[in-house]
């Protein structure tokens, strides 16, 4: 028993100092792929991936503002975790076998650039393990621009530089308002949803968003 406790205590010491050392090298790294892309490579038979890592001073403050309205609309002031969507989360699923979550955009980053993506309880404790991490070691600039940078933001398409060009043949810098909206509206479903031309349904989601933007304001990082 003792050597199984020592072995266990090993792996979880290297995994410590592993995950920290990693998540600390893209506290300053630009992340140049995440296993959501290999994954996606792998099974795909164009093997694709559309991905170009922009810092977040060429990324449209449009784009910054409408994932943040329509993804998260508490990222700047949480701590990764947004307790109240999560209390009502689990009211509303209570008794549901398909269960909706309420994700951050911390979380989100977390998952998309450190781990892989199923509904398995480890890959959730893993997340929260890392979204800890990143919050931690990371400040919310950099959590905003790894994220605008990773997520998926159509099929095979990464990022937003990589998102820009697909959708509306523009660099990220010069997205506006109505075509951030459209990149924003298809978030929940990348693969499914098309941003241009968009859909009447991706159409009333750009509407919302447009006015949660309005609602919303100016906002600004805490760096800045």
């Amino acid at each position: 028993m003792k050597k199984i406790a020592r072995f266990i205590y090993r792996i979880l010491f290297y995994f410590l100092v592993l995950s920290v050392a990693w998540v600390s090298l893209y506290k300053w790294v630009a992340v140049p792929i995440t296993p959501l892309m290999i994954i996606r490579y792998i099974n795909s038979d164009s093997k694709t991936i559309r991905h170009q890592w922009v810092p977040l001073d060429k990324i449209s403050k449009n784009l910054q503002l409408a994932v943040i309205c329509s993804e998260d609309q508490k990222f700047i002031s949480h701590t990764g975790f947004d307790t109240a969507a999560i209390r009502k989360v689990i009211e509303n699923n209570q008794g549901k076998k398909r269960m909706r979550g309420a994700s951050t955009i911390s979380q989100q980053t977390a998952k998309n650039v450190f781990l892989w993506s199923d509904r398995s309880w480890i890959r959730k404790g893993l997340e929260t393990y890392f979204t800890f991490l990143i919050e931690l070691l990371w400040d919310k600039e950099r959590i905003l621009e790894v994220y605008l940078n990773s997520i998926e933001m159509g099929n095979e398409v990464y990022g937003a530089q990589a998102a820009a060009l697909f959708w509306f043949n523009k660099p990220a810098s010069a997205l506006s308002k109505k075509e951030a909206t459209a990149i924003a509206a298809i978030l929940p479903n990348p693969r499914k949803y098309i941003a241009f031309p968009a859909s009447p349904y991706i159409q009333k989601r750009q509407q919302w968003i447009a006015r949660q933007m309005a609602n919303y304001g100016t906002f600004v990082l805490p760096n800045e």
